[in-house]
This record gives C-alpha cells, sequence and structure tokens, in this order.
C-alpha cells in the first residue's frame, strides 16, 4: 500500500511512477496476449493460459518483492547462486528469466546466454567457456542453457561424438559436486511442454512479425526431432540429477503458473532474510547564486514526436 502524504501533487507524481512500473509487466502480457489472439483467428488453435490476468500481476508483484529481498540476502551474505534453465525450444526459459531480472539489479543478477562455441572454444575443455561466467560472492547468474547444450542440442544433432557425449554426462555430476563444495548453490530447472504447446507457439513466432526472430533453423530441427530430444531428456535427466544439485521440473504449458511456480520455487531454495537498510534522506540541493545555465542548441534535442 502506498503512503498518502499531504501533498496532492507528490501523491499523484508516485501513483503515476508506480503505474509506469505496472505498465511494465502489462505491456509484456498484452504483447502475449495479442499473439495469442492473432493465431487464435488464424489457427482456430486457443490459448492455454487459465489465469486471471489480474491475479497473475498481484502473485507476480508479491514475488518480485521477495526477489529483492533474496537479492539484497546475496549482496550482504556474499552467497554465490547459479541457476540454469534448460528446456525445448519455444518452453518458456526467456519468459520466466525476463520476470526474475525485470526488477532486480543487474550488477547482482545477470543472464547468460552463450553463442554457439567458437573452434578455438570447441578445442577447449568442455565447460571451460561456462567457468569464467559463474557467480562470485555476492552474485547471482541466471543460465538461459547451459553445459547441457551437449546433453541436448548437441546430442540430436550430431554436433559431438558419442565418446564426447558420454564423457560430458561422467564428468558433469563431479563438476557440480565441485561447484557446490566451493560454496556455489546451484538450482537446475528444466521446463516441460507438451508436442502440441510446442507447435502452437513456433505458430505465432511464425505469424507474429516481432517474434519471427526467435524461430531459428535450429528451432525448426526441434519439430521434426522431437522423439530424439525426448530420449536425449529423459537420459541427461537419468544420468545428472545428483543430491547435491537435482533437477526439477516446471510443467510449462500455461506460461503465467509456469513463471509463478518457477520463481516460488526458486524462492523456497534459498534460506535467506530480510536485510536492515538504514534509512535514506535526500539530502538538500546545492544552489550556487552566480550559475546560469547554459541554453543547448535544438539540434541536439531528439524530435518531440509523440
Amino acid at each position: 500500500m502506498t503512503k498518502k502524504t499531504d501533498n496532492p501533487a507528490k501523491n499523484s507524481w508516485i501513483e503515476s511512477e508506480l503505474e509506469d512500473s505496472f505498465y511494465e509487466e502489462l505491456e509484456l502480457e498484452i504483447d502475449d496476449g495479442w499473439s495469442d489472439e492473432r493465431l487464435s483467428k488464424l489457427t482456430g488453435i486457443k490459448s492455454r493460459s487459465t489465469m486471471d490476468r489480474r491475479t497473475y500481476f498481484r502473485e507476480l508483484l508479491q514475488l518480485q518483492a521477495e526477489l529483492i529481498k533474496l537479492q539484497d540476502w546475496v549482496a550482504h551474505s556474499g552467497h554465490k547462486l547459479a541457476v540454469v534453465f534448460e528446456g525445448r525450444d519455444a518452453a518458456g526459459k526467456g519468459g520466466v528469466i525476463k520476470r526474475i531480472t525485470q526488477r532486480m539489479n543487474p550488477r547482482i543478477c545477470r543472464v547468460v546466454a552463450l553463442p554457439a562455441p567458437s573452434e578455438r572454444e570447441k578445442s577447449q575443455w568442455y565447460f571451460q567457456r561456462y567457468v569464467p561466467h559463474l557467480p562470485a560472492a555476492g552474485e547471482i547468474v541466471l543460465f538461459d542453457r547451459s553445459w547441457y547444450n551437449r546433453a541436448g542440442v548437441e546430442r540430436v544433432m550430431d554436433f559431438a561424438s558419442s565418446d564426447q557425449i558420454e564423457q560430458f554426462l561422467s564428468d558433469v555430476p563431479e563438476f557440480e559436486r565441485m561447484l557446490v563444495r566451493s560454496g556455489t548453490q546451484l538450482v537446475k530447472y528444466w521446463f516441460s511442454i507438451t508436442d502440441q504447446e510446442q507447435q502452437f507457439r513456433f505458430q505465432m513466432r511464425i505469424y507474429d512479425p516481432l517474434k519471427q526472430w526467435k524461430l531459428s533453423p535450429m528451432d525448426l530441427q526441434s519439430r521434426i526431432r522431437w522423439e530424439e530430444y525426448t530420449k536425449a531428456k529423459e537420459i541427461m535427466l537419468e544420468r545428472t540429477n545428483i543430491p547435491e544439485a537435482p533437477w526439477w521440473v516446471v510443467e510449462a504449458n500455461d506460461k503465467k503458473r509456469a513463471r509463478l511456480n518457477c520463481i516460488n520455487h526458486l524462492l523456497d531454495q534459498v534460506d535467506y532474510e530480510d536485510i536492515e537498510h538504514e534509512s535514506v534522506e535526500l539530502p538538500e540541493r546545492v544552489f550556487n547564486p552566480n550559475y546560469e545555465r547554459m541554453d543547448l542548441p535544438d539540434t541536439l534535442y531528439v524530435p518531440r514526436k509523440y
């Protein structure tokens, strides 16, 4: 609840700022809804989201407030938190990552989404290019795909040999145990969607010009090789689900519920506490009576089109 002041103009300004913050999330949701509605008209396929928007916003904002508390505790305590997000293409990993980072400090919480390895990186120890991105004390790192590429896309698309894949599956449990022993908390999520839901979301990307960039040739291959990806996922979960860093499966057919469930679960994984902050008072502005502000030429200003 926003605390009212005795100044109506100030109250109006505060409410305007809060409304602007709310619109930031609303814009994202309207974008999703517009795409869903447009695709429904074109294909007759309806969106599977069943959560009321008002309920979703209320729960999301509460969870984001808790994420700020988590962030403050991580920075204060020197905790190291790494979170891996894996799943099929269009499973919703990017959507939940966006909601996690939306109101957090990018100096504390950052996203790592590495491109395909270079020729030099291909010659290195497989985990080497991921190590520099691991969190230092007081940091949260969210991996939008991770070293598990080798167990998924590299396996299915024959980018790695059977010997390399077997070596990876043997090495990754010990690699992750080393991370945990060194003081890094590792949380791993697999976003699970059905065959029909992935088809729906791919069609959204085809019909929506704002989302076509998300559809790559590799994504199209993933549709063809759905069953191969399923087998690869099952082997990966079986071989790499260790007590020190277990897998957690997020049912992601409903985007809104998946985001809320994942964020809520992530918060439960960390034993964080509220950190007391010193009260902040805005200092008085210093005025120099001899200072005259310089007029800038009109050519420096962005045109007022809106």
